[in-house]
């Protein structure tokens, strides 16, 4: 009786002494800045004269069909990102405005909340703050749709233009 009581606490003792290990895995999510404009290219813009003595150049509708995709990560305790806009050349009695809406679509994260109707010049706007570790997923309808409007600010100032390019630059900074 002894004999086999012996041997069932020897048994076990082996089986506990080899049910435990461990591995280091070192894991890297490096520092990610990424952004674009969807859908790539141009769009136009043109007012439409009066067609009586009078009455006020008519303003074209605003455009909606960009789109600003996102990725960011940022380092440890870093700085939320923000996304600026500018122009390259101001038009004389215009305001060249955009407008970034809430996010929506397939995103996640901290995304970004819209700093409203910005009017554009050559200085860099901020447009959207508060970006952290986020993505908002990539083409139209994901992310935040751009609302770009021209509005007269000075009827002294209109002179006729034919296809005046104008470039807007997004940069996404901390």
């Amino acid at each position: 009786m002894k004999l086999k009581q012996h041997i069932i606490t020897v048994v076990f003792g082996l089986i506990s002494g080899t049910t435990f290990s461990q591995t280091t895995v070192p894991i890297t999510l490096p520092v990610v800045t990424l952004m674009d404009i969807e859908p790539t290219g141009n769009f136009t813009l043109n007012f439409t004269a009066p067609t009586e003595a009078g009455q006020a150049v008519t303003v074209p509708a605003a455009n909606t069909t960009k789109w600003v995709n996102y990725t960011s990560a940022i380092a440890s305790g870093g700085l939320t990102r923000r996304i600026t806009a500018s122009i390259n050349t101001p038009i004389a009695g215009i305001n060249i405005r955009v407008q970034a809406a809430a996010a929506s679509g397939a995103g996640g994260g901290t995304l970004g909340t819209s700093s409203g109707l910005v009017t554009l010049s050559t200085t860099a706007t901020t447009i959207i703050t508060g970006i952290g570790g986020a993505f908002t997923g990539n083409g139209a309808n994901n992310g935040h749709m751009l609302t770009i409007s021209l509005a007269i600010s000075s009827y002294a100032n209109l002179s006729a233009n034919t296809n005046t390019p104008v470039i807007i630059t997004y940069t996404i900074t901390e």
